[in-house]
């Protein structure tokens, strides 16, 4: 099937989709399927298998869903599932089972989300109790099968998502022992980020006669204009919104288009951030054209200088003074940021590019640098004292244009008879601070965590690392801390049970993980250094290979 382009005005409905799946999308405000839904949607409605390559972030979970909720019977179903998610961390499969909750509201859909650092207790009634999807990581879905809790002999369906970040973090070996237990009739879908050989020969090997789908965008390069700068922000989700506030109080654009990919998302923002105090429009298909042609005056008036807006609506926009574009959710195709930036840095006029990027998201990054070849600069969230140091160009900008505006005399007065009280520089420092105050800023907000992306090289192995990168005399790489935990090998500890537990447990991802030594004993692990704590405090409070650990940084 052909790639659409961002121009295409293809519908869920075109796709074949049920009406229950079609009424769910509409409410939750999703306008047309992303390139990778659109390709893969009807190849697997069809019940073909499928090898896709796309990053995170393009759409994947829902193109791999709703397929999955179209064959679901209607009324009653059986007690075991009849699709199984694998995932490499907890983050993924939580986000995966929210997202099949909430495509399949209405077809009454059971999932279940197995993933370690949660209370087994709790998986096991829900298994127990019938499930139509299972969300699971490898090695809790290796616990469930060795149980005996986990019966995949109705499987329908079997979904590996990130595959290649699974097989980073060695995995390999549980995923052979997953494949063992499911009916050799499963329709397979394997989705990857990237395709090495190892992503090839397991395809080879699970995959019947796959349609492949690539999206790998070629935009020209000479779209983007030359005077556009291009960055990025790593940032949590829970922490998205505060650090687009922080950003626009650095950039102060004169007017900026922020994309989401939602209905209920832009609806969402714009409330966050008028509340902060922006002047912030929605724009997207949900509203008339009266309502739309009213934002639009909006705007062009200078009455807002906020646009929050899904891709559909944006169509065709061309806002003379815009200064910025932002995506709040990373673009599902390369074509559609090239698209999106192409609307500013027009007429020779400067412009700036910004993307939000959740830490699993970087790929995405990556790839989009390689087919635009335009480098996208990876930069920190503004700090509080960023902001201060903001507010306080603004304080003197203001000072400054008002002395130049010479119309001070009638407060000439004012600062006459303080003069005879107060010192001149006092009396300024009073005024100063007074116009501070007006201009007003986040003093009581907190520094916003950093998200940790890691540097290792793409398709390094984890079980290779321990033989890579040995442990110098001065301790681990610049920028990461070496831990020490009291199981080793003797207590059966592999590399992928130490990352694991981590990409469980903490906010980090597989690729953050640094390098791995086990021992008989013991073992050392490096993590980013200011992330180290977190580790600590997670593995302390969880059991690897079912044994509480001693977990520490390492003493020189």
């Amino acid at each position: 099937m052909a790639e659409p382009t961002p121009e295409q005005s293809i519908t869920f409905a075109d796709l074949g989709l049920r009406p229950e799946l079609l009424k769910e999308l509409s409410a939750l405000g999703y306008e047309e399927p992303t390139p990778i839904q659109a390709a893969a949607i009807p190849v697997l409605i069809s019940g073909h298998d499928l090898l896709g390559q796309a990053a995170t972030g393009t759409g994947k979970t829902a193109a791999f869903a709703l397929p999955i909720l179209q064959v679901l019977a209607s009324g009653d179903r059986g007690r075991e599932p009849v699709a199984l998610i694998l995932v490499p961390t907890r983050e993924l499969a939580m986000q995966v089972s929210e997202a099949l909750h909430r495509y399949g509201r209405s077809l009454g859909v059971r999932v279940v989300p197995v993933y370690g650092g949660q209370p087994i207790g709790r998986q096991l009634k829900s298994l127990e109790m019938g499930v139509d999807v299972v969300v699971a990581t490898p090695g809790r879905a290796i616990d469930h099968l060795q149980r005996r809790t986990l019966k995949l002999g109705s499987l329908k369906v079997m979904v590996l998502d990130e595959a290649d970040e699974m097989l980073d973090m060695g995995f390999a070996e549980d995923l052979e022992a997953i494949f063992a237990q499911t009916p050799t009739t499963r329709q397979t879908v394997l989705f990857s980020a990237t395709l090495p050989k190892r992503i090839d020969a397991i395809a080879r090997k699970h995959l019947t006669d796959p349609r492949r789908i690539q999206i790998v965008d070629e935009a020209h390069p000479d779209e983007a204009s030359k005077r556009v700068r291009h960055s990025a922000y790593i940032v949590q989700r829970s922490h998205k919104a505060a650090a687009l506030g922080r950003i626009l109080d650095v950039e102060a654009p004169t007017a900026a288009l922020v994309f989401c990919r939602t209905r209920e998302a832009v609806d969402s923002l714009t409330e966050t951030l008028n509340g902060r105090g922006y002047r912030s429009e929605a724009l997207h298909g949900g509203m008339s054209q009266d309502q739309r042609d009213r934002v639009m005056a909006r705007l062009r008036g200078g009455t807002a200088d906020l646009l929050i807006a899904t891709d559909v609506a944006a169509r065709g926009l061309d806002i003379d003074h815009l200064t910025h574009v932002i995506n709040y959710d990373v673009p599902s195709s390369v074509d559609t940021y090239v698209h999106r930036m192409g609307r500013v840095g027009r007429a020779g006029r400067d412009g700036v590019a910004i993307t939000l990027a959740e830490p699993r998201e970087h790929r995405m990054l990556k790839t989009i640098e390689h087919v635009t070849k335009k480098k996208i600069s990876v930069e920190k969230i503004p700090t509080v004292a960023d902001l201060k140091e903001r507010r306080l160009d603004l304080t003197r900008a203001a000072l400054r244009e008002s002395i130049l505006e010479e119309e001070l005399d009638g407060f000439r007065v004012v600062v006459e008879s303080l003069s005879e009280e107060f010192d001149l520089m006092e009396i300024a420092l009073a005024a100063v601070r007074l116009a501070h105050t007006a201009i007003g800023g986040p003093d009581d907000e907190e520094d916003i965590p950093e998200a940790f992306v890691s540097s290792a090289p793409k398709g390094q192995s984890r079980e290779a690392r321990p033989n890579r990168n040995k442990r110098a005399a001065s301790g681990s790489s610049a920028g990461m801390a070496r831990l020490f935990i009291n199981l080793g090998r003797e207590a059966g500890l592999r590399p992928q049970d130490l990352v694991g537990a981590i990409t469980g447990e903490t906010s980090l991802s597989g690729r953050d993980v640094g390098s791995i030594e086990i021992s008989g004993r013991f073992s050392l692990i490096d993590v980013p250094d200011g992330a180290a704590e977190e580790v600590i405090n997670a593995l302390r409070n969880t059991k690897i290979r079912g044994r509480r650990a001693t977990v520490r940084r390492e003493r020189f």
